[in-house]
This record gives structure tokens, sequence and C-alpha cells, in this order.
């Protein structure tokens, strides 16, 4: 049998309580002409790594597809120094379903509202896990 320390509630000057932050972010009613441009998305990742101060690893990988309409878009994949940022535009409904997870601290309600200002969305929802 296996056994494991039991967590401590004890930190270091620069240790956090979880081990990395997880963003859902679902924009709404976004400008369909920027959801369907696949430079405007790259332009869009570069713009919010910096903004986030995170380090892009490879490109951006933005693609195409969905037989069915009500699902097709683009989706995106950017690999990160500290995880993954990756998206899904749902060009029918013209919501895009954006996920950010770091092991870098960085702030969700910023990455949410430059991810609207930038898709021009009626509206977000937010959704913030930390992992343990």
């Amino acid at each position: 049998m296996t056994t494991y320390p039991q967590e401590t509630n004890v930190k270091t000057e620069n240790e956090t309580e979880y081990w990395g932050v997880s963003s859902c972010i679902d924009l709404y009613d976004c400008e369909l002409k920027l959801m369907q441009d696949a430079e405007a998305i790259r332009e869009f990742v570069k713009a919010l790594c910096n903004r986030i101060k995170m380090r892009r690893y490879g490109e951006t990988r933005v693609v195409f597809f969905g037989d069915e309409p009500r699902v097709q878009g683009f989706s995106m994949t950017q690999l990160i120094e500290t995880s993954l940022i990756s998206a899904h535009f749902a060009d029918a409904s013209r919501a895009i379903y954006l996920d950010v997870f770091s092991c870098a601290p960085y702030d969700s309600e910023e990455t949410a509202k430059f991810a609207a200002e930038y898709f021009k969305a009626a509206r977000y929802e937010l959704h913030v896990v930390h992992r343990r």
C-alpha cells in the first residue's frame, strides 16, 4: 500500500494553497468576423500571453472543423511554459469557449475582460477552479 504525507497548511513565502488556476471563460454574442479570422485568433493569443505574462511554447494552432453546423468553427490551442490555453469558436451561436490553465499566477477576471473586449462579446461568464 502506498502512503502519502498528509497535507499541512504551512506554506513557504512563494507557495500558494493550490497548484494551478483554470479559468473557463464563455463569451457570448461575439463579433463573427473576428471569430472566423484565424490570424485575428493568433494575434489574440499573442496579446493575451503578453498581458498575463505567459511564455508561449511553439506556435498557436488554429484549425477549422465541424460537420455539424451547431458546433462548426475554429478551435485553438497554445502551449504555454506553465500549461495550456485553448478555445473553441462556435460560429452558429457566436460563442467562444476559452480555457486558460496555468500553474503560474494570473488574473482570471482581467483575462476574461480582455477576451470579451477583443472579440466584442456582449457578455461573458467566468468560472475559476483552483487545481490542487
